[in-house]
C-alpha cells in the first residue's frame, strides 16, 4: 500500500532529509586519505544524536554502522570499519535519519584525492542520471519515466547499470512501496501523484551491471571489481516540478574547504 504525505508530512521528512544532508556536510569536512571508515561513521553518529534524531541504518534488519560506506566496486552497504581510505579512491556514503517519526534518506561518492579520468567521468554521468531521474518525478509522469531516462543516460555513456539495488518510497518507513528501479520502459509502471515521496538513487557500474554479496552478507561489490558510483535524493512528487527534499549543498560548501578532495560534481 502506497501512503501519499500531506503538506504537513512533506515538512517532517523534509527536515529529516535536511539532517542527512548536513550529517554528510560533516563527513565532507573529515574525509581524507588515512581517515578510518568507522571514524566518519563515529562522527555522523554523534552529530545526528546532537541534533535530537537517531541513524536510521543503525540497527536496521541487525546492520552496524550509522553509513553505508562503499569505497572503489563497493556499490552499496559497505560496513564502517578500521580500513583507512586512500588517495585516488572513490567511496560512496548513504545516510538516514529518522527524526519526529519520518526518514530521511541521502547519499554521495566522494574522491579522495585525484583520480582517474575514466572514473571522474562515471561519477559525472551517475550524478547526471540523479538529476534527469529527479526532473521526472512530477504529477501525471510514470515510475518508468524515472526509470527509463537514467537508464538510457547511463548506457548511452557505456555503464552498467545494477538491477538488483533499488531507489524506493519512505516516510515513517525507511523503506515503502514503490521500488524506484533505474532501469525500464518510459511510460510504465506506477502513475505519479502528488504526496509521493521516493528516494531517487542511480547505482552506476564503470564495467559490466552484475553484483554479488560479500560474505559478510551486506556489502555489495561489481563482480568485475570495476568502480561504482551512487548518488541518492529524496524527493516529493508534485505538479510540475519535483520538490529535492534532501541536499547536496552542505557537502559541496564543504569540500570546497577540504583540500584532500579535488572534485565537486556539478
Amino acid at each position: 500500500m502506497i501512503e501519499y504525505k500531506s503538506e504537513s508530512e512533506i515538512e517532517l521528512i523534509r527536515e529529516s532529509s535536511l539532517l542527512v544532508a548536513k550529517t554528510l556536510g560533516e563527513v565532507a569536512k573529515n574525509i581524507r586519505p588515512g581517515i578510518k571508515t568507522i571514524e566518519l561513521d563515529r562522527i555522523a553518529e554523534e552529530f545526528i544524536r546532537d541534533n535530537g534524531a537517531v541513524p536510521g541504518f543503525k540497527g536496521y534488519q541487525g546492520f552496524s554502522g550509522t553509513l553505508c560506506i562503499s569505497p572503489n566496486e563497493q556499490v552499496v552497504h559497505g560496513i564502517p570499519s578500521e580500513r583507512e581510505l586512500k588517495d585516488g579512491e572513490i567511496v560512496s556514503i548513504d545516510c538516514g535519519v529518522l527524526k519526529n517519526g519520518f526518514y530521511g534518506d541521502c547519499a554521495y561518492t566522494f574522491a579522495i584525492g585525484k583520480i582517474d579520468e575514466s572514473v571522474r567521468r562515471l561519477l559525472k554521468v551517475t550524478y547526471e542520471c540523479l538529476w534527469l531521474g529527479i526532473d521526472k518525478a512530477v504529477e501525471g509522469n510514470t515510475l518508468g519515466d524515472i526509470s527509463s531516462v537514467i537508464q538510457q543516460h547511463a548506457e548511452d555513456a557505456g555503464y552498467g547499470v545494477v538491477r538488483e539495488l533499488v531507489g524506493h518510497g519512505l516516510g515513517r518507513n525507511l523503506h515503502e512501496p514503490p521500488e524506484v528501479p533505474n532501469f525500464g520502459k518510459k511510460g510504465k509502471g506506477l502513475t505519479l501523484r502528488h504526496g509521493l515521496v521516493i528516494a531517487i538513487e542511480p547505482m552506476i557500474n564503470l564495467g559490466k551491471r552484475f553484483v554479488v554479496q560479500e560474505k559478510d552478507g551486506w556489502t555489495i561489490r561489481t563482480t568485475d571489481r570495476k568502480p561504482s558510483a551512487h548518488y541518492e535524493h529524496t524527493v516529493a512528487v508534485k505538479k510540475g516540478k519535483a520538490d529535492v527534499l534532501s541536499s547536496f549543498s552542505y557537502i559541496e560548501e564543504a569540500l570546497k574547504r577540504n583540500k584532500n578532495n579535488s572534485l565537486i560534481i556539478k
